[in-house]
């Protein structure tokens, strides 16, 4: 079984990214991170949804739609640095906590987003 099959498939990755962007808005620990983003969180909401649910084992929707990743190239436009990083990671692992129950795919999950979390920074 996949996580996206464990943890509840669209539903799942549609209520977790909704939660990740909310936080995005409303924690000040965040604003470095929502600052590097546009006014509407919209399309980055959607954008995540697809990646997620591929990156999880679900239907590749990014991949399909927009190809290869590229995770770090397509953000180079974005200054991230330490500060992005964390508030990044902070409304993630606040909204996996929220909604993932625990187990241990989860924490394996939560390990490799702190690694592309940490990968995807571009200035000290």
């Amino acid at each position: 079984m996949t996580p996206y099959d464990a943890f509840g498939g669209d539903a799942f990755v549609r209520s977790l990214c909704a939660r990740f962007y909310a936080l995005m808005d409303a924690l000040p620990e965040a604003a470095a991170c929502r600052a590097v983003h546009p006014p509407s969180l919209a399309r980055a909401e959607e954008k995540l949804v697809e990646y997620l649910t591929g990156w999880l084992g679900g239907p590749p929707l990014y991949t399909d739609k927009y190809g290869h990743p590229r995770l770090r190239q397509r953000h180079f436009v974005a200054p991230i640095g330490k500060a992005e990083v964390e508030g990044w990671l902070l409304c993630f692992h606040r909204a996996w906590g929220e909604l993932a129950p625990q187990s241990a795919m989860a924490d394996e999950i939560l390990a490799k987003v702190d690694s592309l979390g940490w990968h995807m920074a571009n200035r000290d």
